[in-house]
């Protein structure tokens, strides 16, 4: 018995010990810190202790570290919200233009760089939140910088921040689902005022908003649909930012986006209504044409639909030289260049099939292209006449054709002194031959 009476007094002596021992003194000064579940080391720091640490981390770091757990990833978020932070790593890490008549500064990969890791930080400090709230998080921090919000920003061209956002946003929304994505880009149009801006220039005359047009160019370029690898992801937003609107004002969207530009940086407007436009001029419109007809299981685009912007994409703002015409024609690819010109002869505008066909001869031979692709092309298109008579009928309208547009030419060479004119007439003269010599050969070679 008393054994136990003394182990039991025991026990209570280590238990009391125990009762007085404290793991931490008691603070009076309540900091950020101490408002955290205290599981790790980092998250008993004091609040100013913890800023000097994520001060002296690279962005990438910071975000590694916000996947710790949902304490720090909560203070991280706070930290990022303060004024000093967001001027040092998100204001003080663009270039800005500093005036409108300043060249836009060329694109520096250590900057592109770090608005990546800025896309990375954001991406995972926010897994948590809703769609809808992490984008107006997100975008309240972009807020402040001049160029995201378009009418503010200085740059007369170009401006480097849309290439820097870009890179950014890919970032940011890589793996989200396109439900996401639409809210994304719905969430753009109304914090930019996209739309509004976009109808202001395809409903005006083409070149008076020239400074918006530049800016709406750079913006969705830049920002949406450069920084995507996948086709099928440029695509997509392409589609979003054309969808909404009708089929003229997608032509004339579709030009501003893709359409050639002057030396001095505006859009080439005028630049297709002659003979001299430059192949590489009409590259990016082309490619685009083709994105939008890449896709057989696009809803959006079907063949139909892509011919019919073509259409109207070759009277903006006036009619289209044939030959520039022709041109972008066959940057567009057989297909498209076949449709073109079946729909043309099914619908009996044998004349302008003819004077196309004609141009797209000349093209041809002026470009170094084969002629033995202007042939075939010849060849498919008179297949849709059903009757020998209507074949006949197309075979003499090209040949009438090719004696109207030599005479048009030498009269214009006889009129002036221009060495561009007199190019122009020997090329044709030297497209009619090799391509008749074409299709001789081709007859010959069937015996």
């Amino acid at each position: 018995m008393a054994a136990v009476t003394r182990k039991f007094t025991m026990t209570q002596k280590f238990h009391r010990r125990r009762s007085h021992r404290q793991p931490y003194p008691v603070r009076t000064i309540t900091t950020r810190s101490q408002g955290m579940a205290s599981g790790c080391f980092f998250e008993r720091l004091p609040a100013e202790v913890f800023d000097m640490v994520l001060d002296r981390l690279s962005v990438l770091e910071i975000s590694v570290f916000s996947m710790v757990s949902k304490a720090i990833s909560r203070y991280i978020v706070n930290h990022i919200s303060t004024q000093t932070w967001r001027n040092r790593m998100i204001l003080q890490k663009l270039q800005h233009c500093s005036s409108p008549s300043s060249p836009p500064p060329k694109e520096d990969p250590a900057t592109l760089g770090h608005y990546k890791a800025l896309g990375l930080l954001f991406k995972r400090c926010t897994l948590l939140l809703p769609t809808k709230d992490r984008l107006k998080f997100i975008y309240s921090k972009f807020s402040q910088v001049p160029c995201f919000m378009m009418e503010q920003c200085t740059a007369s061209t170009g401006c480097p921040f849309f290439s820097s956002y870009g890179v950014f946003l890919q970032t940011l929304i890589a793996g989200w689902d396109e439900l996401e994505c639409h809210r994304v880009f719905n969430f753009l149009c109304d914090f930019t005022n996209l739309p509004r801006k976009i109808e202001l220039v395809v409903t005006g005359k083409p070149g008076a908003c020239q400074r918006l047009e530049l800016q709406i160019r750079g913006f969705c370029r830049q920002v949406l649909l450069e920084p995507w690898s996948s086709r099928r992801d440029t695509l997509f937003w392409l589609t979003r930012i054309l969808q909404s609107w009708p089929m003229v004002s997608q032509a004339r969207l579709l030009f501003i986006l893709y359409g050639p530009r002057l030396p001095d940086g505006s859009l080439g407007w005028q630049e297709q209504l002659g003979a001299g436009v430059a192949q590489c001029s009409l590259w990016d419109l082309a490619k685009a044409v083709i994105l939008l007809h890449s896709d057989p299981e696009a809803r959006d685009w079907t063949t139909d639909t892509v011919l019919a912007i073509l259409e109207e994409l070759t009277v903006l703002p006036q009619a289209w030289h044939v030959e520039s015409v022709a041109r972008l024609l066959i940057l567009c690819g057989n297909s498209l260049c076949y449709s073109i010109l079946a729909s043309k002869a099914l619908n009996g505008r044998l004349f302008e099939i003819s004077r196309l066909l004609v141009y797209l001869i000349l093209v041809c031979e002026k470009d170094g292209y084969c002629m033995n692709w202007s042939v075939r092309m010849v060849q498919q298109v008179c297949q849709v006449f059903l009757s020998p008579s209507d074949r006949w009928s197309f075979i003499q309208s090209v040949e009438n054709m090719f004696s109207e547009v030599t005479m048009e030419m030498y009269e214009v060479v006889m009129a002036g002194n221009r060495h561009e004119d007199m190019e122009t007439f020997q090329s044709l003269l030297n497209a009619s031959a090799h391509f008749h010599t074409e299709i001789v050969y081709m007859f010959l070679k069937k015996d």
